[in-house]
């Protein structure tokens, strides 16, 4: 390649091109390639790399945790749920429609798993999506010194196509944290895909946030549009390993360090 042509590919910021173009051109000479198939295969070669680019990206500013898809989970384990039903949230209906999927059950059923799987596909699909932990929602809410700060905080988590709250309920959260919760639900509602998931029962949430109605209104608008897993077994990380359980005096000791 020219010095020329490099800095002219360079300056219209076609790097893939200037990365295959050596490769194309001894390939062409080769297969005595018109020079119109020659330059659509160029074009296309960095039209790939620009879209794989972009999911890279949008992959990343999603945040999930690790890589999961619904082929790796194992519905063998979990015959509450059915695959069939599972991929409509797999579709892009469920962005459509601002439809709500709450998983709910114990630690290690694959929840999270399921979660990033329909994150992921979103992604796939040219959706926005972010994943973000409760904890972590509150935590960034309670050291918000200013309604500014809280309004950055939220934006991106209300205009998403898909949000994703993971552990909702792990942890209690100071009552403050409720109306940011609300705020960001009902900015949400009837506009963007919605999936969270949980240890704790519905019936147990509004004492996560030390407000029964509060979390009704939150819950009503989630339902709405919405459907309930309750994901039952034991946790699949302690498969082929012994059960364990802690002794009544041991756990009461526990809870009163």
């Amino acid at each position: 390649m020219s010095e020329s042509l490099d800095h002219k590919l360079t300056t219209l910021k076609l790097a893939h091109v200037r990365e295959v173009y050596p490769s194309w051109t001894l390939q062409a000479a080769q297969s005595e390639m018109g020079y119109g198939e020659f330059l659509e295969q160029l074009v296309t070669e960095e039209v790939l790399a620009r879209q794989e680019n972009q999911l890279q990206r949008k992959m990343h500013t999603a945040g999930f945790p690790y890589a999961a898809t619904i082929d790796q989970f194992d519905f063998t384990l979990r015959p509450e749920l059915k695959r069939t039903v599972m991929l409509r949230f797999f579709d892009s209906s469920f962005i459509a429609n601002a439809g709500c999927l709450l998983l709910i059950g114990p630690s290690g059923l694959g929840k999270t798993h399921l979660a990033i799987a329909v994150g992921t596909k979103m992604v796939q699909l040219g959706y926005t999506v972010r994943f973000v932990m409760a904890q972590h929602l509150a935590n960034a809410v309670l050291t918000a010194a200013t309604r500014n700060e809280i309004t950055r905080l939220i934006e991106p988590l209300v205009k998403c196509d898909l949000l994703i709250l993971d552990e909702f309920g792990y942890l209690s959260m100071e009552p403050q944290v409720g109306p940011v919760l609300y705020e960001l639900i009902s900015g949400r509602y009837e506009k963007g895909a919605t999936v969270i998931t949980s240890n704790k029962s519905l019936t147990s949430w509004g004492e996560l946030v030390g407000d029964t109605a509060l979390m009704m209104a939150i819950i009503d608008r989630l339902l709405h549009h919405g459907e309930v897993f309750y994901l039952r077994g034991s946790s699949y990380r302690m498969r082929g390993k012994e059960p364990v359980t802690l002794p009544t005096r041991c756990a009461t000791s526990l809870l009163k360090r």
